[in-house]
C-alpha cells in the first residue's frame, strides 16, 4: 500500500510541523460522519504506535492507523488553492462517490 504526498502538501505539511515545533508528522485517518458516511481526519502525530502505518513521501510523514488503511490505501494528499479557499485535498481511489459540499465520502 501506497500514501502519495505531492509537493504542495508536502510542503504545507513541513511548514505546519516546523511551526509547531514537535512531533513525526501528520495523522490521516477516517471516522463516520457527514451525508456520505465517512469523513477524512488530520490530526498531528507525536508518537506512532504499533498499530499505525508510516508513510514517508516527498519529505512528509502521513501515519495512518490500522482501522483507516483499507479505506485510504492508494491516496493521494495534495494542498489547493482556489480563490480565497485553501486546503487539503484527497484523491482517494477507494472512493466511489462524495456528498455535495466535498465534506464525506462514501466506498
Amino acid at each position: 500500500m501506497t500514501v502519495k504526498v505531492t509537493d504542495a502538501a508536502s510542503n504545507r505539511i513541513q511548514s505546519f510541523m516546523s511551526s509547531r515545533g514537535k512531533g513525526v508528522g501528520i495523522r490521516l485517518g477516517v471516522k463516520t460522519t457527514g451525508c456520505s458516511g465517512m469523513a477524512y481526519v488530520l490530526e498531528y502525530v507525536d508518537e506512532v504506535t504499533e498499530f499505525d502505518q508510516v508513510f514517508v513521501d516527498n519529505g512528509a510523514t502521513i501515519v495512518i492507523d490500522g482501522k483507516s488503511i483499507p479505506y485510504l490505501a492508494g491516496l493521494t494528499v495534495d494542498y489547493v488553492k482556489r480563490g480565497l479557499n485553501e486546503g487539503f485535498e484527497f484523491v482517494n481511489p477507494n472512493s466511489a462517490g462524495e456528498c455535495g459540499c466535498g465534506e464525506s465520502f462514501t466506498v
